[in-house]
């Protein structure tokens, strides 16, 4: 095998394959955010244990993403994106046959954990291929199957999970891993391993998937005096984890990145502000389109795609302005205008017309298009070309990271406002309390990140 990207790799197969992989991930969770009402009806599950269902899987890929990107580095981007995807489609595959809440959660982790290992390892691959001039293109285009799976998984989601069952839905994500592993086995021949020879460090990858783990579980769980310990337990971990890779000469995390170079902390930054503040938005309009509008998974994924669109024409455009004028720049107007988006649905009640939402989907869309492009066009173009997987996969875990800390966050309000019950009509008043509470608090995250990210841009 050969380090040379373009021998024996066609940037256009690169390109589509990763646009593809850019698909599978958001079709898969905006599909099952559709189908969360049915599962917790077979199941009988509780409102903070439907949240797990997507949770555990952000959890697992979180655990991945930064071991997995070292160890492409070092032993070949390639052959970690293939196993990731064969690991995430055997599990897929496997999700159809479960029979309780909890089978169905050991399925969903497995599914994290390949996504991990494959999801920000093509993004390395993709920055290897393409010169700096054309990058931010290149991450446009590819970052445009992220919306299109947001726009077909509501739709799709739900109209399998009303025609098939839920189960399908695993089986449609299976096929596009199986079309995934075809294309690389085909068109991809070249391998990348530009930290070839470095050692990797195992101890220090158990412990951060440990910490980690710990942390989100206890941050989930709280306000209990279990959660409150498991919470601890995480943050002294990862505290541990930060200073061993410091004094490490071959860390899976080099941490002396973000004191040495500020685009690379404050884009991060921005990455997990953005995803913490938005990602539960989609999840939280599913469940009241769903229960206090009473809609159909069908038309409840009509409405949630007006959120895709714009990140579709966007995105794309973005990406090439990145490669134009500063990237933060754009990336910090799109924080702002989702944050507008957030405040809007603060306000949602039992009469709020379907227009309003949509208006606020809009906007989102609009606001998640003009940032991921042009803040991972700078976070890549900030590193040398060796840390090309650390820095995916770092920026990947910020994204991350922010999805389940948003989850968390409205786990934790579900709990006070709702507590540990189905969601029935008695309680549709508590669940329509708790959506706008949250709303509320993701504005003042979504807000903390602009700031940060317009620091980040005057001190650069």
């Amino acid at each position: 095998m050969t380090n040379n990207p373009a021998d024996g790799t066609k940037k256009n197969i690169v390109l589509i394959i990763a646009t593809i992989s850019a698909f599978i991930v958001p079709f898969l969770v905006s599909s099952i955010n559709v189908a969360l009402p049915k599962m917790a009806i077979q199941f009988h599950m509780e409102a903070v244990v439907m949240t797990w269902v997507n949770t555990i899987y952000f959890l697992a890929l979180a655990m991945a993403q930064v071991p997995m990107g070292r160890l492409a580095d070092i032993y070949g981007r390639r052959k970690i994106f293939i196993l990731g995807v064969a690991i995430s489609t055997a599990a897929a595959l496997t999700g159809t046959q479960a029979q309780s809440a909890g089978m169905l959660l050991v399925s969903r982790a497995f599914q994290g954990f390949g996504a991990g290992m494959m999801s920000n390892v093509i993004i390395a691959v993709l920055t290897s291929v393409y010169p700096s001039e054309t990058r931010g293109k290149a991450l446009g285009i590819s970052m445009t199957g992220t919306y299109v799976g947001l726009i077909f998984g509501p739709l799709i989601g739900g109209y399998l999970t009303g025609r098939f069952g839920w189960p399908s839905i695993f089986i449609v994500s299976a096929c596009f891993g199986a079309l995934l592993l075809v294309l690389t086995f085909l068109f991809i021949k070249s391998e990348w391993r530009d930290a070839r020879g470095e050692k990797f460090d195992g101890s220090g990858s158990v412990i951060y998937a440990v910490s980690i783990a710990l942390f989100m579980y206890g941050f989930s769980s709280l306000p209990s005096l279990p959660a409150i310990a498991f919470l601890f337990a995480g943050m002294i971990g990862l505290v541990y984890f930060v200073r061993r890779e410091l004094k490490s000469s071959h860390p899976i995390l080099d941490f002396r990145l973000f004191k040495s170079n500020r685009i690379f902390l404050f884009s991060n930054i921005a990455t997990l502000s953005n995803y913490l503040a938005t990602y539960a938005l989609t999840y939280l309009l599913s469940l009241y389109l769903q229960y206090i509008k009473e809609l159909t998974p069908y038309n409840t994924g009509i409405i949630l795609i007006w959120s895709s669109i714009p990140m579709v024409i966007f995105t794309p455009l973005a990406g090439r302005l990145s490669d134009r004028i500063e990237p933060r720049l754009v990336a910090s107007t799109g924080l702002a205008i989702g944050c507008v988006a957030l405040v809007l649905l603060i306000f949602l009640s039992n009469s709020t017309p379907i227009w309003y939402i949509k208006l606020a989907l809009v906007l989102y869309g609009t606001g998640i298009g003009l940032f991921s492009s042009p803040n991972t066009n700078a976070i890549m173009g900030s590193v040398d070309k060796r840390m090309l997987g650390v820095a995916s996969g770092t920026n990947g875990t910020m994204r991350t990271s922010g999805m389940m800390l948003s989850m968390g966050i409205t786990m934790i309000i579900f709990a006070v406002y709702i507590g540990q019950v189905e969601i029935t009509r008695q309680y549709y008043p508590q669940l329509l309390v708790s959506a706008r509470v949250g709303f509320g608090i993701f504005t003042a995250l979504g807000v903390g990140g602009v700031v940060a990210q317009i620091a980040g841009r005057r001190k650069a």
